[in-house]
Parts: structure tokens; C-alpha cells; sequence
């Protein structure tokens, strides 16, 4: 039987005490007791069943005892709280000064621009008057009306009603309930176009100031607001149409006048910036800062609307009766270039922007063509200054002719030789005598005799689309076997409507030609008018010459001359007529003109009249002169120019010998 480990031996006392309990074990060795364990252990009975045996377990060592806790420190609990208290206040410190200092300016602007609005003050367009003050453009105040969809839904009808009693209801129907009646529209039409979320929605444009008034009363400023614009009307309608131009939908001018002078007619728009609630209204004590508008000068014109008129209508009668294609006709003051008239036939109002004829502007200056006859002129001129001819040199003129280098040319119909001075030439017309009389006149002084005139470069008028024309090169005269001559009579070369009358004009102006104008000048808001300054002229023939080549045109509308129909009651008229061929596709067109001066003792006004292609005749002095007479009369009679004195016999040139 084995004795159990709680067993103490027969004969040996229990320890009593921790100290004779540590002496006991202290005399025994420590393999000792390992062994005598193991022994004890060995002798327990084992289990039926083998087991794993597992290593012997070491008693726990004992857990010293706990060292006594020492008593509480309030000062170091103060001092760590003291100092968690301090990070904190610094942290919030630093915080505060970031936001107030290091950040503060950028918050303080951010928040200020967020309150910040801009409101364009648009500038005043100028207007464009006539000569005598007659409105042709002006511009009206318009608005455009727009809606914050975002804001309307914060709407509320707060107790008010609509204009038929009912409750306003919030949201977009209430807005709808309120602004419909003013604008025209239906309440479930209106609704539609406030719902959303887009903050800027065009709910009507063009609205005149009574009804801008009207929705301000509403005082909806927050939801709906009224953006100030403009719109440009031609009172005059039709007249001067396609002179005055018209402008684009941002009022800049896109055409005519409008866009020749659209730096003078603009002006300078303003702006108003300041702080607003969120109710939309300007905060009153908060600052802001205006910039005034500076409104456009108007641009007076030295067009005479009564006579622009008139040469349209007269041009649209003439198109009406003789089938032609179109008309052109130019009024111009001889003595300083200005232009009281520069008329197409058709009517073009600016105020119809459903079709495209406004933009296509004056055919008097974009369109070109071969003068003809008109351009003989330029050929006199030159044998007269140059010395090579006198007007009463003879020529026999037959109906063809044919030049040393092989070239035949003819004259409009068949006749006879004629026996006709340089005068007689050129109030008959004929291009073989025209020849005849170049033949002697060197290739370089035609061509240089026709830039002198104006060929071949713009007047100077500054409207847009205005065209050069076209003039041979010099190498195509030096060496083309046809051209030099047809250049003597008109022909292979192109003019605009405005560059043959100029020759007229300069032939009437003693000799010096002037750069055409139709701009006299602008006026401040302030009634201040500054004139256009005035180009000096340029010299092209000599007086003399120029008072010569006046009389032998005189001869023209006589009874003699193929101009008897231009012929002007009361006044002489020295003139030109024109039969110009034009090459198109399809076949040959003519160019039938007129252009003249008068009174031819004392020049005033110079009138030209172009018809294109006409039916019923295609010689200027049948379409074209009835035209010139009436115009030139009108012009005549209403800037009051006394009637002329018979010409005197010796101022009279032989036409034939």
C-alpha cells in the first residue's frame, strides 16, 4: 500500500510555522525531494488503458506580496490637468488665428464675393441722322426678362393673391400665378418654364419698359429679374436701306454705316457692382462701386434723305418701265465730295431681318462693270493736257476702222464717214474717232492717266464691301495687241458705280479730285459736334483743261449730242452717256448709263444713273438720261440753285468741220 503525498510520516510534527517550514526544506537537498516525488509517483496504480505520459507539473512559485500603494498626489493631477487645459487653449488659439489671421483677408473676400453682383450698364448706341437731323437708326430700351429656378422653389405666397383674387401658391405656380398676366402667358405655360434647376432660364426678350415697370411692382427681384438691353429701329424704314447697314444681336454693326463707323456709335458700356441678400436686393450701407456708362456719338451723314428718296423712287419707276435688272444712282456735291445720295433700286428695310438683302449692301460701290462711253472721258482729258489734241482737231471718222497693228473696231451703228472735230468725237460718241485720237497718245500716259482718276483703287468711302474695280497691268498694255485700245473707249477694264462718277465730279472741280465722303461728322451726347476732317485734293488735269473738257461734255446733251433726254430745264448740263458690254453667263448684258454735271457754268452736283440690262433700250441716253434729268432737277431745286445763263457763242465748240 503506498502512503499518500498528504500523509505526513508516523513520528515526524507538522510544521507549524513558515520558519520551521523553510529550515526543514532548507536541510533536504533539492534532488532529494525531486526524487522522492518521482517515487511517490511511480507507486499510484496505473489505468487499464495506456496513457500519454506528461511531465511533471512545477508547483507555482508563490506571488511576493503586493507593495503598499503610496497616498495620492493632488498637486502633479493639477499640474497634468494644467497642462492638457493649456494644449487645448493652444490648439483653439491656433486655430483662431488661422482663420482670423492667416486666413481671415481670403475667407472675409470669399463671403464678400459670394454677396457680390455685377450689373452691365449697357451704352447707349448712337443714333445716324441725315444731313438736316433726319433719324435713319436709333436704338430703343428693351428688356429680357429671366427666371432662378433654384431660388423660385424657396418661394412662398405668404397670404398674397393674384390679379383674379385667388391664393398665390408657393413654388413656381405662385411666380407663375403673379408674372403671367404682365408677360402674356398662361399660368401652366409659365409653370412649365420656372420649374427646374438651372439658374438662368429666358422667360420672354424684347419687352418694352411698361412692362419692365410692371414686374418690378411685383417685387420679385429674388426669383425673377428684368436684364436691360437694347434694340435698334430704323424709322426711315426703306430709305437709304442698304446705305445704313444694320447691326448683329450683341447691337455691334454688322453692315453699312453701322459697321463703318461702329466704334463712333458704341460707346462704352458701365457697370454697377455691389452686395446683395439673399433676398436679391442691394444691401443699402454695404459698399459699392459704379462705373458710368459713356453712350455712343451719333454719326451724321451728308446723305439728304429727301433726296435719297427720291432717287430710289425714281430708280424703282425706271426698273419698273424699262425691264432692267436693277438701278444704281449717285448724288454728289462737286465742291466737297460729300454724297447727298447713294441709292439702289429695291426695297431693303433694315427693320426685316427675315431675308438677306440688308447684308448685301450698295451695289453703287461693290459692283463693277465696264464703264463705256463714260470712259472716254478719261481719254480726252489726257490728249488734252498732254498737248496731243485740241477740242476742235479734225478727224474723218468711218463706222469701222482698223489700227496699224491689225485691230478693227466700230461704232455703234452703221453711218457714213463723218467729218467731226475731237469735240464732235466725243459728243457723237464714236469709238473708231476715239481711236483714231488714242493712237497718238503713248500706252504709258493712257494707263497713267487712268490711275490718276481713280481706276483701279477704292475711293476712300469706307463702306464695307466696297470694290477697287479692275485695270489691266501695265505688261498686258505693253504687250496685249487689243487692249490699249479698247481702254480708250470703256472697255477691258472695270469700274465701280461711285468710281465713274468720280471723273465727273473731278472734270466739274476745275481739275482736282476729292476723296467721296458720306460721313460729316459726329455729335456728343452733349449736342457737341465735331466735324470729319477733309483729305486736300489731288490735282489731275489742269483748270483749263478741266473748263474745256466741260464744254466740249455741254455739247453732249445738245441737240446734236446723244444725251438730249438728261437735258435739265433752266440749267445747262454737260454730260456723258454710257452703253457698256457685259459678259455673264447665259449671254451678253449691257450696262446703260448717264452721268452728268450741272449747272455746267457753275458745277454744283454731279448725278449718275445706272440701269442693268434694261429691255426696252440698252443706250444710256434713252434709259438713263430721263432719269438723270429729274434727279438732277430735284437736287437742283431744293438746295436752291439759281438757273443757269445762256452760254455765250464763243463759248460754244464746233462739233463737225
Amino acid at each position: 500500500m503506498t502512503p499518500s503525498r498528504s500523509t505526513p510520516r508516523a513520528g515526524t510534527p507538522r510544521a507549524s510555522t513558515p520558519g520551521s517550514t523553510r529550515a526543514a526544506t532548507a536541510g533536504s537537498p533539492r534532488t532529494s525531494a525531486r526524487r522522492t516525488t518521482t517515487t511517490s509517483r511511480q507507486a499510484a496504480p496505473r489505468a487499464a488503458a495506456p496513457a500519454r505520459r506528461t511531465p511533471a507539473r512545477r508547483p507555482p512559485a508563490a506571488r511576493p506580496p503586493a507593495p503598499a500603494r503610496e497616498p495620492g498626489n493632488p498637486e502633479r493631477r493639477q499640474r497634468w490637468l494644467i497642462v492638457a487645459a493649456a494644449i487645448v487653449l493652444a490648439l483653439f488659439v491656433g486655430r483662431l488665428v488661422q482663420v482670423q489671421v492667416v486666413q481671415g483677408p481670403a475667407l472675409a473676400a470669399a463671403a464678400q464675393a459670394d454677396r457680390l453682383t455685377t450689373s452691365v450698364t449697357l451704352a447707349h448706341r448712337g443714333d445716324i441722322v441725315d444731313a438736316n437731323g433726319t433719324v435713319l437708326a436709333t436704338s430703343v430700351d428693351r428688356y429680357t426678362v429671366v427666371a432662378d429656378q433654384v431660388a423660385i422653389q424657396g418661394f412662398r405666397g405668404n397670404g398674397r393673391v393674384d390679379t383674379e383674387g385667388e391664393p398665390v401658391e408657393d413654388g413656381a405656380l405662385g411666380i407663375a400665378q403673379l408674372l403671367g398676366p404682365v408677360l402674356g402667358k398662361s399660368k401652366a405655360e409659365l409653370g412649365a418654364q420656372l420649374n427646374g434647376d438651372r439658374r438662368y432660364v429666358v422667360l420672354a426678350k424684347d419687352v418694352v419698359p411698361e412692362v419692365q415697370r410692371a414686374i418690378a411692382d411685383l417685387r420679385l427681384q429674388a426669383y425673377v429679374r428684368t436684364d436691360l438691353t437694347s434694340r435698334r429701329t430704323y424709322p426711315a424704314g426703306t430709305v437709304a436701306g442698304t446705305l445704313v447697314g444694320f447691326v448683329n444681336d450683341e447691337q455691334k454693326g454688322a453692315g453699312g454705316i453701322e459697321a463703318a463707323y461702329d466704334d463712333a456709335l458704341a460707346g462704352t458700356d458701365g457697370k454697377l457692382v455691389f452686395e446683395r441678400g439673399r433676398d436679391g436686393v442691394m444691401i443699402p450701407t454695404a459698399a459699392s462701386e459704379a462705373v458710368e456708362a459713356v453712350p455712343g456719338d451719333d454719326v451724321v451723314l451728308t446723305i439728304d434723305a429727301d433726296v435719297q428718296w427720291k432717287a430710289e423712287d425714281l430708280l424703282d419707276q425706271a426698273v419698273r418701265d424699262t425691264g432692267a435688272q436693277y438701278g444704281m444712282a449717285i448724288v454728289s456735291d462737286v465742291r466737297t465730295g460729300e454724297l447727298l445720295a447713294l441709292a439702289d433700286s429695291g426695297d431693303v428695310d433694315p427693320n426685316d431681318r427675315s431675308t438677306a438683302k440688308v447684308a448685301e449692301g450698295s451695289r453703287a460701290v461693290k459692283d463693277v462693270f465696264e464703264p463705256g462711253s463714260t470712259g472716254k472721258v478719261v481719254s480726252v482729258a489726257a490728249a488734252l493736257e498732254e498737248g496731243y489734241w485740241k477740242p476742235t482737231d479734225r478727224f474723218e471718222v468711218p463706222y469701222r476702222f482698223t489700227t496699224p497693228n491689225g485691230q478693227t473696231f466700230k461704232d455703234s451703228h452703221e453711218h457714213p464717214v463723218q467729218r467731226l472735230t475731237l469735240a464732235g468725237v466725243l459728243a457723237h460718241s464714236s469709238n473708231t474717232g476715239t481711236v483714231q485720237m488714242g493712237e497718238k497718245i503713248p500706252v504709258q500716259v493712257r494707263y497713267d492717266y487712268l490711275r490718276k482718276f481713280g481706276f483701279g483703287e477704292r475711293t476712300g468711302l469706307g463702306l464695307p464691301g466696297e470694290s477697287a474695280g479692275l485695270l489691266p497691268s501695265e505688261d498686258t498694255l505693253r504687250h496685249d495687241a487689243r487692249t490699249p485700245y479698247t481702254i480708250l473707249f470703256g472697255q477691258g477694264l472695270a469700274v465701280s458705280a461711285l468710281q465713274a462718277t468720280q471723273v465727273f465730279s473731278t472734270v466739274a472741280n476745275g481739275g482736282v479730285r476729292l476723296t467721296p465722303t458720306l460721313f460729316a461728322g459726329t455729335r456728343s451726347a452733349d449736342g457737341a459736334f465735331t466735324p470729319a476732317p477733309r483729305e486736300d485734293g489731288v490735282r489731275v488735269v489742269s483748270q483749263e483743261t478741266a473748263d474745256t473738257l466741260l464744254r466740249m461734255l455741254e455739247a453732249v446733251t445738245g441737240e446734236e449730242g446723244t444725251g438730249t433726254t438728261a437735258q435739265v430745264p433752266g440749267y445747262r448740263v454737260a454730260g456723258k452717256t454710257g452703253t457698256a458690254q457685259l459678259f455673264e453667263s447665259g449671254g451678253t448684258r449691257y450696262m446703260a448709263s448717264f452721268i452728268g454735271v450741272a449747272p455746267a457754268d457753275d458745277p454744283r452736283f454731279t448725278v449718275a444713273v445706272f440701269l442693268k440690262d434694261p429691255k426696252s433700250s440698252i443706250y444710256g441716253g434713252v434709259v438713263a438720261g430721263p432719269v438723270f434729268s429729274d434727279l438732277m432737277a430735284y437736287a437742283l431745286q431744293k438746295a436752291g440753285v439759281p438757273p443757269s445763263e445762256p452760254a455765250a457763242e464763243d463759248e460754244q465748240i464746233p462739233l463737225e468741220w
